[in-house]
């Protein structure tokens, strides 16, 4: 059966939130330094992982601060940004009580952005290719929770990608939405080539998306 649902074009919607400008390529409100409940436990001693950053890791201190950001010709909302201390990225995704603290950040803020849209059957959520992981990593993780409270359905390993390199990766498609608005969710950008590569792949089947993030992962 053919799904004639509409895909429901959200550049007005977010051109309708206004933002003060703070700095070049990126538009944010600050709420506040509202800081997080108690930290959770730290894995980080028994789960030790690679570093993404070879040299320096970066750092979150879970400071507020949603932002509305352009890299690499996407535009993407995040809450968090980040900074010079906190707890490193390798810490954070290595400790498995930050998937709900993650979800539960995030979701609210795609509800409150997408509004009655989101309850039209038109809209799933999915995030980008897993590059070391064969089996579930830490956003697709986060990502099954934000379905799963938005209460629409959650597309696993929609893309593939046969390079663990981030910059100008090509992504095959796997697993292609029946729904035609999507958000795409990534646990941090720095380069924001991977969002490009999803919205390059899923563009080419007229599906409408749009981006979420959890860590703006520069400075």
């Amino acid at each position: 059966m053919t799904d004639e649902r509409t895909s429901i074009d959200m550049r007005g919607t977010l051109s309708e939130l206004t933002f003060p400008e703070v700095g070049e390529g990126s538009l944010v409100i600050d709420l506040g330094s509202r800081q997080t409940r108690a930290q959770p436990k730290d894995l980080f001693a028994v789960n030790k992982r690679k570093s993404w950053d070879k040299t320096v890791e970066a750092r979150c201190d879970f400071t507020y601060k949603l932002s509305l950001t352009r890299r690499s010709d996407v535009d993407f909302i995040s809450i968090w940004k980040k900074s010079v201390y906190g707890r490193t990225l390798t810490d954070i995704k290595g400790d498995p009580d930050m998937v709900t603290f993650f979800a539960e950040s995030i979701t609210p803020v795609i509800s409150e952005t997408l509004g009655y849209h989101l309850a039209d059957g038109s809209w799933a959520v999915c995030t980008s290719p897993k590059r070391r992981h064969k089996e579930k990593n830490f956003a697709t993780l986060i990502s099954e929770r934000i379905a799963a409270s938005l209460g629409i359905p959650f597309y696993e390993d929609v893309a593939l990608c046969h390079s663990k390199q981030r910059v100008n990766a090509v992504f095959e498609l796997n697993n292609l939405p029946k729904e035609s608005n999507i958000i795409v969710f990534d646990d941090f950008v720095t380069t924001g080539m991977t969002l490009a590569g999803m919205k390059k792949l899923l563009t080419k089947y007229k599906k409408n998306v749009v981006f979420y993030s959890c860590i703006n992962n520069k400075l």
